[in-house]
């Protein structure tokens, strides 16, 4: 079948088209993407008022209109951390399933880690062993650690790369000061969660998803994305922390022009950069494999064990 998963992010508004069964590897289609940059638009009051919700409006209408010209059967529509910690949440939900007749699913955090778990561990299997899975987002930073399909442990925290560039990262390039501020907030934060994940026991396997991960991975000398979803790709820690410094002292315009680094992101890689460094300290680790599988693959093959009955 032909199955659309549309994912409502904090940087952009993502449509991904697969060909699929259960039981069977997903076949990407076509990809359309929207760079909205959508927790950017929220007001100071934190919500997305009228002016945000018709731009994601508009967004969600042109991806359900390139869904069904491409003949996606079933689209399944989820939002995180931008749109779930926005104060007029269920407006914004309500115009779009009113003006789209898309019913967006907002996804709690702790099930974004669940989903992106998933993923990971059907794309590295079971030789893997106990694996511990991190994934930076624009507003919250996913961990998840199991032997399983369900981690035994899932936790959210707010450490995206795109909500620490806003709160602790004004300038360009920030001051010292900032980045060393920001190196002790997020190993404050990630303290309690080590704790959490370590009680489950220690990973056979480290692994990283999402864009962020790739960038820095590719900065850090892994292949380019294009030669392919399978070969293998991986980030060290002193490559992240060399990165963390070279990053620190350049400006947004010079960072957009590095290797695999978008200029929509260009801005947030800093923070991101903080956040994979201080996670690999954290948790003692010297390297994570990077999967190019995360959660739109995760929400994809839990769609497909549900309609295969799994």
């Amino acid at each position: 079948m032909r199955l659309g998963v549309l994912d409502v992010g904090s940087n952009t508004v993502h449509l991904l088209v697969v060909d699929a069964h259960s039981g069977a590897h997903p076949d990407p289609v076509r990809s359309h993407k929207s760079e909205l940059q959508l927790a950017e638009l929220l007001d100071d009051d934190g919500s997305l008022g009228p002016d945000g919700t018709d731009v994601l409006v508009a967004a969600i209408a042109a991806a359900r209109a390139e869904a069904e010209q491409e003949g996606v059967e079933d689209l399944v529509a989820f939002a995180t951390s931008a749109v779930r910690d926005a104060t007029d949440s269920a407006e914004v939900l309500a115009r779009v399933r009113e003006e789209t007749g898309v019913d967006l699913e907002v996804l709690a955090g702790e099930d974004e880690a669940r989903l992106t778990f998933l993923a990971v561990r059907r794309w590295f299997g079971w030789s893997a062993g106990r694996v511990l899975c991190l994934d930076i987002g624009g507003g919250s930073l996913e961990l998840a650690t199991g032997v399983d399909e369900e981690p035994d442990v899932a936790l959210s925290l707010p450490l995206g790369a795109g909500r620490l560039t806003r709160e602790l990262l004004p300038g360009d390039p920030p001051r010292r000061r900032e980045v060393a501020a920001l190196r002790d907030h997020v190993g404050a934060v990630l303290a309690e969660a080590v704790t959490t994940i370590a009680v489950a026991g220690p990973a056979d396997r480290a692994v990283a998803t999402s864009k962020t991960f790739r960038s820095l991975a590719r900065l850090d000398g892994a292949a380019p994305y294009a030669e392919g979803p399978r070969v293998p790709r991986s980030l060290s820690r002193s490559g992240v922390e060399r990165l963390v410094e070279l990053l620190a002292g350049m400006r947004v315009v010079d960072r957009a022009r590095l290797p695999g680094v978008s200029p929509s992101r260009a801005r947030q890689l800093l923070a991101g950069a903080v956040v994979a460094h201080e996670a690999l300290v954290a948790f003692g680790l010297e390297s994570v494999d990077v999967c190019p599988w995360a959660l739109r693959e995760g929400v994809i093959l839990r769609r497909l064990d549900w309609l295969g009955g799994g």
